[in-house]
């Protein structure tokens, strides 16, 4: 019985890890189509390129230039100053400038959820 139960377990372990946010399967498409239409080249405000091929290397451990706060702190969203500026809290955390995407509709909550919810699992080049 008990190593039914391990069993069992094992899987839903198995299960969860699957059911992961991938940054290329989850957040590219979001980035794609909500962020690189304006910060393409990192030229841009912010300084960071996040078209597909560029968007991990200017996110993951990467300070923000204009405020010190790392952009995406993997493990820890409610630290990540991307967390923080798609859903309009960066003023009351030592951030600066708009909420994004800027001059467009805010991203759905449960978008912003999802990529919390990579950060949290560990932000991963997945």
């Amino acid at each position: 019985m008990r190593l039914c139960a391990f069993a069992l377990l094992a899987l839903a372990g198995i299960a969860s890890a699957d059911d992961a946010p991938s940054f290329k399967r989850d957040i590219v498409p979001v980035l794609r189509t909500r962020c690189a239409t304006c910060h393409l080249t990192g030229n841009e405000a912010g300084n960071m390129a996040l078209y597909p091929d560029a968007a991990y290397a200017n996110l993951v451990g990467v300070k923000s230039p204009t405020t010190g706060l790392v952009r995406v702190d993997p493990g820890k969203p409610e630290s990540s100053y991307l967390i923080m500026k798609l859903d309009g809290t960066q003023l009351n955390k030592g951030g600066a400038g708009a909420r994004m995407p800027f001059g467009a509709d805010p991203l759905p909550a449960e978008t912003i959820a999802l990529i919390a919810s990579w950060i949290k699992a560990g932000a991963a080049d997945n």
